[in-house]
Order: structure tokens, then C-alpha cells, then sequence
């Protein structure tokens, strides 16, 4: 009988294991929210991927994708708690958390600077030397416009060579295409498709990160309450995040036809592949290449804050720069 007991009991212990110990095996999944620094385009493509593959749900993640409209909106949402994660500019996550708001970045995905002069080819914009004379569109405060001033230091610009207009992303967008400005400042990583969808025109970039200014660009952000009382769960939405990108860099094509079946109103095929081989082209920087997506160097920080602290007003005491992000998170 006693031996029966026994039995008995480690079949329970299995089946337990089996059932509610793992992530792959838990019968109720985390139900959490990914807010987006803006609505589905190449940029933000591998996290759809990533869902419709079963990644998440692998991980024990329920997970809901949420479009935002910015990166400050998006940060704001995690430091209310009114959403687990964030994908958002970490430049702005700083500016946002030294003025005491409680998040942190686990993984920073853009490590090489999306941030770029993006103009029509016609408009022979191919150099710094090239903007002179020409009207800029700029979005007052957000993390483009803040570069653009080292941009202009760097390069030897003056403020009296260049016209400046001001409006959101949606409108600078519109005013290079309607030609009431000659380029635009924002991200590589979406707008140059924006505007080659609207016109079918070539499109030039100029990367500042070209010339010295290579603050590092999207990754995501969470609470600093659930870092302290869920890290289990910050792991694996990291690990299914990581499998995502790594599977987008193998076969983006596969992933845009795939995110295309799911979301069919998200956009056109060249252009969401453009946006998606844009991004992925921003992964890795020298200190990283060898290494799986997300892991960013501790260079690459100090000389994001040092940035912040110069050209968005972040105060100079914030530091040091882990603060800001970990990397203990990632496999």
C-alpha cells in the first residue's frame, strides 16, 4: 500500500510539472498588451509575426498588439500601468524617466539610428551641403528634431542656411510630397515608404548616424513594478520578441506574406518589406553584431544618455545610463 502511495504521488508531481510549471505547458496564459510607438508598418512588422507564429502563446503569452501614436504616448501608457510593454524610441524613454516617471528599457531592438533627412531624389539632397537653401520639416521636441541639432553642429550647418516648417509625422509627410518642404527629419524605417507609396518616386536618406549622431532608436519598455514582481514574464516575452526578429532577419518575405494574410489593410507588399529590411538593416551596431537581437552595448547607452543630457535637456546628474535599460532579461 505504501508503495502505491508513492506512486501515486510522483504521478501527480508529473503531471503537475506537465501542466502548470512551464510556459509552454501552463493552461492560462499571461494576458498582456504590446503598445506600438506608432500604427503597423515594416518597423513594427516581426512582433505580428511573432504572434501569428505562436511564439507568444509557446512562452505562456496572451498577447494583444496595440497601434500607438508616438513614443511619448506609448511610454506614458507603461508608466500608468495601462499596459505590460512598450516598443518605443528610447531617447524619449529617457527624458521621460529622468523626470521620474518609473520605467526602464529590457531590449533595445534599433541600435544603429533610424533617424535621417529624407527627401524626393529629385531633389538632390545627398549630402549636408545639400540642404542649403532648402525648407526642412521638423516635429518640435520629438526625438528627430533634438538629433537634428547635433546634426547641424556636426556638419558645419548654420541655422540661416535652411527654412524650417513644423508639424507631426502625418504632416511632414504630406509636405515633401506636396512639395512645401524639400525634405523631412524622422525614421528610415518608415516614412521614405510613406512617401515612395504616395508618389512611386525614388527616395533619398541622409543617416545622421553617417555623421556622429547615433543615439540608439526603438526598444521596449517596461514598468519598474514588473520588473520587480513579474521578471518570469518580462524573460519570456523577451525570448518570443528575440525569435521574432531573428525569424524576420531569415525570411522577411515569408513574414510580410504571412502578417499580410493577418492584417490585409496593413499595407502593400514592397512596402512593408521595405520597412521591415530597413529595420533589420538597424539591429546590430560593430559592438553587436555577433550577438542575437536586442542586446545592446553599454557604448552604445552612455552615448545615448550623454545626447539626452546635451541636446534634450535631460539633467546631467540622471545617470550612469543604467538607469535606464538591463540587459538580464535576454537568453
Amino acid at each position: 500500500m505504501k508503495r502505491r502511495a508513492l506512486i501515486t504521488v510522483a504521478a501527480v508531481a508529473t503531471l503537475g510539472l506537465a501542466l502548470g510549471s512551464g510556459p509552454a505547458g501552463a493552461q492560462q496564459k499571461d494576458k498582456v498588451t504590446l503598445m506600438l510607438n506608432w500604427y503597423l508598418t515594416g518597423a513594427q512588422l516581426a512582433f505580428y509575426s511573432g504572434k501569428d507564429k505562436g511564439y507568444f502563446d509557446q512562452e505562456g503569452i496572451d498577447l494583444q498588439i496595440q497601434e500607438g501614436r508616438g513614443s511619448g504616448p506609448t511610454i506614458q501608457a507603461v508608466a500608468a500601468n495601462n499596459v505590460a510593454f512598450g516598443y518605443a524610441d528610447i531617447g524619449t524613454m529617457i527624458k521621460i524617466a529622468a523626470k521620474g516617471a518609473p520605467v526602464k528599457a529590457v531590449g533595445i531592438a534599433i541600435q544603429k539610428s533610424p533617424i535621417a533627412v529624407i527627401s524626393l531624389a529629385e531633389k538632390n539632397i545627398r549630402k549636408p551641403e545639400d540642404i542649403k537653401g532648402k525648407i526642412v520639416a521638423l516635429t518640435p521636441g520629438d526625438a528627430p528634431s533634438q538629433m537634428w541639432q547635433l546634426f547641424v553642429k556636426k556638419t558645419g550647418l548654420k541655422e540661416s542656411d535652411f527654412k524650417t516648417v513644423s508639424g507631426d509625422a502625418k504632416t511632414k509627410v504630406n509636405a515633401v510630397i506636396s512639395g512645401q518642404a524639400d525634405a523631412l527629419v524622422g525614421f528610415s524605417t518608415d516614412q521614405p515608404n510613406e512617401i515612395w507609396q504616395a508618389t512611386k518616386k525614388p527616395v533619398q536618406t541622409i543617416m545622421l548616424a553617417d555623421y556622429d549622431v547615433n543615439p540608439v532608436g526603438l526598444g521596449i519598455v517596461v514598468h519598474r513594478d514588473t520588473i520587480k514582481s513579474n521578471p518570469d514574464l518580462i524573460r519570456r516575452f523577451m525570448r518570443a520578441s528575440i525569435r521574432s526578429f531573428e525569424d524576420a532577419q531569415k525570411n522577411p518575405e515569408a513574414d510580410v506574406a504571412l502578417v499580410q494574410r493577418s492584417h490585409p489593410k496593413a499595407g502593400t507588399r514592397e512596402g512593408l518589406l521595405n520597412g521591415l529590411n530597413a529595420t533589420l538593416a538597424l539591429l546590430h551596431t560593430s559592438d553587436t553584431e555577433k550577438e542575437r537581437p536586442f542586446k545592446v552595448s553599454p557604448k552604445a547607452m552612455n552615448e545615448t544618455l550623454d545626447l539626452m543630457i546635451e541636446f534634450a535637456g535631460v539633467d546631467k546628474n540622471a545617470g550612469p545610463a543604467t538607469n535606464f535599460y538591463t540587459n538580464e532579461f535576454l537568453p
